[in-house]
């Protein structure tokens, strides 16, 4: 059966293609802003799908480019179609595996990498998944420690890597980040309404960095009536 297709206007007169497949949700959103590129740094976006956190970070701090690493063709071709559509800025889809990037992209030359990874190991998550959904949310094709290894090798000295994972998997995404030489940093979880257990966990880690880490508070999405927090509405939107 053919996958739906459409396009999502993201302002600043760029738009996203999707599909029944490859589509996105408030985690890439939230990504985006905790990582917060400065302009002219360089970024690689690992296990991109369609493209909306490149997009997002184009959109809302104009790094100098944003290279978009997904596996799956059919998300690489709605990210190239979505480029285009949006007057060719300086986003560039790669079809690769994110372990095997040795002569693609360049080691040591990013100054951020970001990653959306699978939240669920292998052989687990959600049952009757497509199998596109399964390479997006289980570790079938790359694990944690995977994702870790192949931001520490793109990464200059001191540059950070920005990833969200599920709660549940916190002291893994310690674990791993300082396998790969990668400093936990920054942390933020993110909850429903206030007093709820969080939902997604952001945490950045800086290669070569010294320990000492920075907790911020939880964000909320909605308010204690369950209406969506106000606070939020600027990650629709251009900053």
């Amino acid at each position: 059966m053919a996958k739906t297709q459409g396009e999502e206007a993201l302002g600043g007169g760029l738009f996203l293609s999707v599909d029944g497949e490859h589509r996105f949700g408030l985690d890439a959103f939230l990504l985006a802003r905790f990582a917060a590129p400065r302009r002219g740094d360089r970024v690689a976006d690992l296990g991109c799908g369609c493209g909306i956190v490149p997009f997002l970070l184009w959109r809302d701090f104009r790094p100098a480019r944003v290279d978009g690493v997904e596996l799956q063709p059919a998300a690489v071709r709605l990210f190239a179609r979505s480029v285009v559509r949006s007057g060719n800025p300086p986003l560039y889809p790669l079809e690769a595996d994110l372990r095997r990037l040795e002569g693609l992209l360049p080691a040591g030359a990013f100054d951020l990498v970001t990653c959306n990874p699978p939240y669920f190991r292998a052989d687990s998550g959600p049952a009757g998944a497509s199998a596109s959904a399964r390479l997006a949310r289980q570790e079938g094709s790359c694990t944690l420690e995977e994702v870790c290894r192949s931001a520490a090798r793109l990464l200059r000295s001191g540059g950070r890597f920005c990833l969200c994972q599920r709660p549940q998997r916190l002291a893994e995404v310690f674990a791993a980040l300082r396998g790969a030489g990668l400093e936990p940093k920054r942390l933020q979880l993110v909850g429903g309404r206030p007093g709820s257990a969080p939902w997604l966990v952001l945490a950045e880690g800086r290669k070569g960095g010294r320990p000492s880490l920075q907790v911020e508070g939880c964000l909320y999405t909605q308010g204690a009536d369950g209406a969506p927090n106000p606070a939020l509405n600027s990650l629709y939107k251009p900053l």
